[in-house]
């Protein structure tokens, strides 16, 4: 290993490095593409880095809770924090096993661990007050949501779309497993960790930990946790080989680099999709704000071009 073997990377993966196309979602297909993308996490090994995971949930919960709906009147129906530790299972799985075959194949001699990961939110985040974060799938009458809403869910309407369940996505403040994760990279193990966000939990007035119905934005969790390892580097691999300014139009500009500044100053401007690219570069922004030293935002086959400097968007503080 050369000088590099102490620097650490958390990459945050998104849904399309399991779920390619909506006419792909069988398992088969998912381990084709989490076989994929551990090659390109592997091949950073291969360079030096320690690796910390973690990844997007969504299309899985949505399963999920359809499998709930669907045989509801057979079995009990599962609440979303622990639809969210089930994810963190079976992805965080896949995830292992295909980045232990490939390092075994490429003679790297580690071990990938999955932590069932809790964050932090407060009892208090307006979030819960305004829920937002669309879960599970499309309904085409307001006769059909309502039998959600009976049941206690927040539905509304999606522009053109039809009406969904929404949910609060509150602000990460703390991830209850750092500890235990900083120690497994000290161990030179590669994590996977703080799977679809983390599991939402708030303190009681004893403060005791308990889950809560909420999803927590994946880049938000992914950027504290990159903090509070104090990574020197905040990878996200997304759908885009590089950031864009006018992003789909024929202005459209695609970024090398960015400083913070500049970061700040576009998504003010609202050159970001808020579901897409938006939601990503706040949580570099996030990074880099409190000490990070430098962020990455690439598509999973540019990452090691990325890391050279061939390819990718790089945002530095200044």
């Amino acid at each position: 290993m050369d000088s590099m073997a102490t620097k650490t990377a958390v990459i945050a993966v998104g849904g399309n490095s399991l779920i390619k196309s909506k006419d792909k979602t069988a398992v088969e297909y998912q381990w084709e593409a989490v076989y994929e993308t551990a090659k390109h996490i592997v091949a950073m090994i291969q360079d030096g880095w320690n690796v910390v995971v973690t990844h997007g949930n969504g299309p899985q919960v949505g399963f999920i809770l359809r499998r709930n709906e669907l045989a509801a009147h057979e079995v009990h129906t599962t609440p979303l924090d622990v639809i969210g530790a089930d994810t963190q299972g079976s992805i965080g799985y896949m995830l292992q096993q295909a980045l232990d075959n490939r390092m075994r194949e490429v003679g790297v001699h580690r071990a990938a661990v999955t932590v069932v990961t809790q964050v932090l939110v407060d009892k208090d985040d307006p979030a819960f007050q305004n829920p937002t974060k669309g879960i599970g799938g499309f309904m085409d009458s307001y006769e059909e949501a309502k039998k959600f809403e009976e049941q206690g869910w927040q539905v509304v309407e999606d522009a053109g779309r039809g009406w969904r369940r929404v949910v609060a996505s509150p602000d990460p403040k703390e991830i209850i497993e750092l500890d235990a994760v900083n120690t497994l990279v000290q161990g030179n193990f590669l994590v996977i960790s703080v799977g679809g966000g983390g599991i939402p939990v708030v303190r009681d007035e004893e403060g005791a930990l308990k889950g809560v119905p909420a999803v927590i934005d994946k880049d938000r969790a992914s950027a504290l946790l990159a903090l509070g390892l104090k990574a020197d580097l905040f990878l996200i691999s997304t759908a885009v080989e590089k950031v864009a300014l006018n992003f789909n139009t024929p202005e459209q500009v695609d970024l090398e680099r960015m400083t913070l500044a500049e970061a700040k100053q576009y998504m003010a401007e609202g050159h970001f999709g808020k579901g897409s690219m938006h939601p990503k570069i706040e949580a570099v922004v996030r990074f880099l704000e409190n000490g990070g030293p430098k962020a990455i935002i690439t598509n999973p086959e540019n990452i090691a071009r990325a890391l050279r400097g061939e390819a990718g968007t790089e945002i530095v503080p200044a």
